[in-house]
């Protein structure tokens, strides 16, 4: 699975007209939801804690596959979304990884007892 991120600034003179460009990406991009194939998951999430570093908003994707990464890159509705938000960011950042559902962040058994 690839987990793909993508992290936004919009533009805006106040906080009201940031807020107005971030629902503008978060409802873009929820559009999707359910129409690319090979997309499992799908998550936008505004921030709410209004530090001057943090950017506006966050897409999470997760894909089947690195082929179905690639086809939502250039698939008619993800470009018609971005299209129609392009003037709306100032920056965009991105992660795409290898996303293990089987690992786990609870320690095995076995090293925890290592030393008794």
């Amino acid at each position: 699975m690839i987990r793909h991120i993508v992290m936004w600034r919009v533009r805006g003179d106040t906080p009201a007209e940031r807020l107005a460009a971030s629902n503008r990406v978060k409802t873009g991009f929820e559009g999707l939801r359910g129409r690319i194939p090979g997309m499992s998951h799908l998550e936008v999430g505004l921030d709410h804690s209004r530090v001057d570093y943090a950017c506006d908003a966050v897409l999470v994707t997760e894909f089947d596959s690195q082929e179905a990464l690639e086809a939502y890159a250039s698939h008619p509705e993800h470009l018609r979304v971005r299209n129609e938000l392009g003037d709306l960011r100032t920056a965009r950042f991105q992660v795409d990884y290898l996303a293990d559902a089987g690992v786990s962040a609870e320690p095995k058994a076995e090293f925890l007892h290592a030393k008794a």
